[in-house]
């Protein structure tokens, strides 16, 4: 082997470890962003159940405080609401 057959066999050695190390760091790259997304997800999936369950809680004691204070007098609420 001559000299430029070395250089080109180490050059192109060195650039198939630089194509592979380049691999493994998209690689690494990807899996870090794909663990980022589902923890964000996670966390928005948290949120807005714990968003749900207030908003269900609340509801509840709107319709408990108004059972409890009807009179009789007028109709119940849920006779005059125009949606359901």
């Amino acid at each position: 082997m001559t000299w430029r057959q070395v250089f080109l066999l180490s050059g192109f050695s060195a650039l198939v470890l630089l194509s592979t190390e380049n691999r493994q760091k998209l690689r690494a790259d990807e899996l870090r962003r794909e663990y980022h997304e589902e923890q964000r997800n996670e966390s928005e999936n948290f949120v807005e159940e714990q968003n749900d369950e207030q908003e269900e809680r609340s509801r509840e004691a709107v319709e408990q405080w108004r059972q409890w204070h009807y009179d009789g007098l007028y109709p119940s609420y849920l006779y005059s609401r125009h949606h359901i």
